[in-house]
């Protein structure tokens, strides 16, 4: 029971922050829109993704392995502008995290998500210190949380649906499901076939979805073929460095993708896949652009 009231009074926390924060918008630059944007940011080996809604409130998603981050976040937002609402730690391995303490410093952060799991890197010491340095509130991320940006999206946690603190940080990972109208983004960071199967135990309908971010960067141990089946994504995004050490994409996760007919989209350049940089989605809830 304890438990559940702590729950409770987190999502209410979490409510009345995202409440306040949304004032912020009409304070700086541009006039709200019909379209939704989401950045996958060009950072490397890693994971980082920024998300517009219409009305300009702003969720930061990982933010790969260094500074790296603070350069693309400069080239999407108006200069001078450091308002991020909320930032999400997907799980905290360095290469999701290693340039979040930075971002902490530099911007100024609303609320911090987290699945409630830790690693033994320093860079996660870094920057839960700075987070409480600077009072921002730290809030365990549970199914059925939502951020709702009171524009018409909103971004819903699937996972994790229970404590995973003695996870594996990888199994541990906040899987989202961020939707507008009829448009939807799965972002999944290094979520592995264990948390899949778990999904797809709870809901497999929920899964479906527009766009997947490829679990653990295409990686073998992600996307598995019920998952990618429950999902049919049109579209999935790879984030990975160009020939990095661990081979990601793994072969046998494209032709998982290939085989649905999903357009594999990725950052980096990679054989038969190209690189493209980061990639602009954009959709006004009725269709979907890459810009």
């Amino acid at each position: 029971m304890e438990k559940l009231k702590t729950y409770w009074r987190e999502s209410v926390v979490l409510a009345l922050i995202l409440s306040n924060l949304f004032v912020w918008v009409a304070v700086f630059r541009k006039e709200p829109s019909d379209l939704l944007h989401v950045y996958f940011l060009d950072i490397g080996q890693g994971d980082s993704i920024f998300i517009d809604s219409p009305a300009h409130g702003r969720i930061l998603l990982d933010g790969g392995p260094d500074r790296k981050v603070l350069t693309e976040l400069g080239k999407i937002l108006p200069f001078g502008d450091r308002r991020i609402d909320v930032m999400i730690e997907s799980h905290p391995d360095a290469d999701h995290i290693g340039g979040l303490p930075e971002v902490i410093t530099q911007y100024g952060v609303g609320a911090f998500l987290e699945p409630g799991v830790e690693s033994p890197n320093k860079v996660d010491d870094e920057l839960h210190a700075r987070i409480k340095k600077k009072n921002i509130p730290d809030i365990l991320a549970r199914r059925n949380m939502v951020v709702d940006f009171g524009d018409g999206a909103q971004l819903v946690i699937l996972f994790p649906n229970q404590d995973v603190s003695a996870w594996d940080t990888n199994d541990a990972s906040i899987v989202a499901k961020l939707v507008y109208g009829n448009e939807s983004f799965l972002l999944t960071g290094d979520s592995t076939k264990k948390a899949e199967y778990i999904l797809l135990g709870l809901d497999a309908s929920s899964l479906k979805s527009s766009v997947l971010k490829a679990g653990h960067h295409g990686s073998k141990t992600s996307t598995s073929v019920p998952y990618a089946q429950a999902v049919l994504p049109e579209y999935a995004v790879i984030s990975a460095g160009k020939d990095n050490k661990y081979g990601h994409p793994n072969k046998e996760t494209l032709d998982t993708l290939t085989a649905l007919g999903t357009e594999i989209l990725a950052t980096e350049d990679r054989p038969g896949l190209g690189g493209l940089g980061t990639i602009e989605f954009e959709t006004d809830g009725k269709s979907l652009v890459v810009k």
